[in-house]
């Protein structure tokens, strides 16, 4: 399980996301994101540290698959993937991880792989 403040939850969050955010397409996955604005008072510089924690959702739909078993294995590995993928996430974020009816034949690797390269190109992480 991803931690409780890095879950996103809400229908209003979702939708939010789905409406303002970007989108970045892999083979087997999609990543949509939202940066939250930063807002500061006094005109003081930003703080990183005083961001929200970057909040992640899983979407899954039955086009991939009829078979609940299914759609939740997919989901564990998506969730593993991202579990490491976590700590070089930038703060600020509202992220959808959207998976394609492709993505059964893919194994672990596939998924780290092609996730982390998402979310480096949605500026998500750091491509350093």
């Amino acid at each position: 399980m991803l931690p409780q403040a890095n879950r996103l939850k809400h229908w209003r969050d979702f939708k939010a996301v789905y409406q303002k955010g970007i989108r970045r397409y892999g083979r087997h996955l999609t990543v949509r994101g939202l940066q939250l604005p930063r807002v500061c008072s006094d005109n003081s510089q930003v703080n990183p540290d005083n961001l929200p924690p970057t909040r992640i959702g899983i979407s899954v739909s039955q086009k991939v698959s009829k078979k609940a078993v299914v759609r939740n294995r997919l989901k564990r590995q998506i969730r593993a993937a991202l579990r490491q993928l976590l700590p070089r996430l930038t703060p600020g974020w509202q992220v959808i991880v959207g998976v394609r009816p492709s993505a059964l034949e893919c194994d672990y690797a596939q998924f780290l792989q092609e996730l982390e390269q998402l979310l480096v190109d949605a500026e998500v992480i750091n491509g350093h």
